[in-house]
């Protein structure tokens, strides 16, 4: 006859083989959910062909791109998606923006013309609400389309995947409320946005993305933008490796967010470094638009919009800031 203390003891015994089967069943699938940057052999050459230089924003040679993004546009209303440029910005890093004003010379003649012009010093590319080309960012030497580094940096400006490749941008524009969807004006400091978070974002507005669409993530940290802006680049709730490889498989144009870097940061795996910057430049060729102004639009539950923007076409650049806009 077996007694209580040999039932407690085989419990015991049993619970324990149970705990240890589950850790290693886990140990795999913790190992499988680690990601590390595709080998060459994988990404490249890009689906958009060797040597292409413009990856998603290939969109924009199908016309239905342009006339899907006008189809949305009934009332005529612009919402600016844009910050100003000014000392008032947030800055990540030792990025700069300092604007002098020159006044030139009063014009001889009896319309007395003055002219007044401006020098600029900054990052243009990287500072307020920008947009990010493939030379912004690399795998080791290796950027989008297995481009090198060591073969296409000069002096004076990237020889390849320069941004005067980007194209003017007008499309059907997705705007995914993830604050909305967790009842809160701004989701927390480094909250990872899932797969699952987008799905039912799009479920809750009742749409679907398209290939080509612009899909904009609203994270509410916008709200800290010239306000509060050491906590701004502090860290960032954003979009997670899951969601950002979820994401590339729909097959956007771009995907931008009211934050700095579009993802999480710092990521939750402390052994990677703004991952998803990686995984939709340099693996993906997908654009990345950052620091977006997203309040009105989310203010007035503005989900679906025609969107445009174009870049500025500086040669060899690594980005442009830009001055994006939702028209309904």
């Amino acid at each position: 006859m077996t007694n209580a203390y040999t039932k407690f003891s085989t419990k015991g015994t049993h619970m324990k083989r149970t705990a240890i089967a589950i850790a290693f069943l886990a140990a795999p699938a913790l190992a499988f959910a680690q990601w590390n940057v595709p080998a060459e052999s994988q990404r490249c050459p890009s689906k958009w062909g060797a040597g292409d230089e413009r990856g998603s924003s290939n969109h924009m040679k199908n016309p239905e791109t342009v006339l899907r993004g006008a189809r949305l546009i009934k009332t005529g209303e612009v919402i600016e998606l844009g910050h100003v440029l000014g000392p008032g910005m947030a800055f990540f890093g030792t990025r700069i923006f300092n604007l002098h004003t020159k006044r030139t010379f009063m014009n001889t003649g009896r319309n007395t013309r003055g002219s007044n012009e401006e020098v600029v010093t900054s990052e243009i590319g990287q500072v307020g609400t920008q947009f990010d080309g493939f030379a912004h960012q690399t795998h080791g030497d290796s950027h989008y389309n297995c481009f090198k580094t060591s073969e296409i940096a000069t002096r004076s400006g990237f020889t390849k995947l320069g941004v005067q490749n980007a194209p003017t941008f007008f499309s059907r524009g997705v705007m995914l409320d993830i604050a909305a969807l967790k009842g809160v004006e701004m989701l927390g400091d480094t909250y990872e946005i899932t797969v699952a978070d987008l799905q039912q974002a799009l479920e809750r507005q009742k749409l679907k993305l398209l290939p080509g669409d612009a899909v904009i993530i609203h994270t509410g940290w916008g709200k800290l933008y010239g306000k509060d802006n050491a906590r701004f680049v502090k860290s960032t709730p954003g979009v997670g490796v899951a969601a950002a490889e979820w994401l590339a498989k729909q097959d956007p144009l771009l995907v931008g967010s009211d934050n700095w870097p579009v993802e999480v940061a710092p990521n939750p795996d402390k052994d990677l470094s703004l991952p998803v910057h990686q995984i939709f430049l340099v693996v993906n060729g997908i654009h990345i638009l950052e620091n977006l102004k997203l309040d009105e639009l989310a203010a007035k539950r503005v989900y679906e919009f025609a969107f445009t923007m174009q870049p500025l076409k500086i040669y060899g650049a690594s980005g442009s800031t830009v001055a994006p806009a939702a028209i309904r």
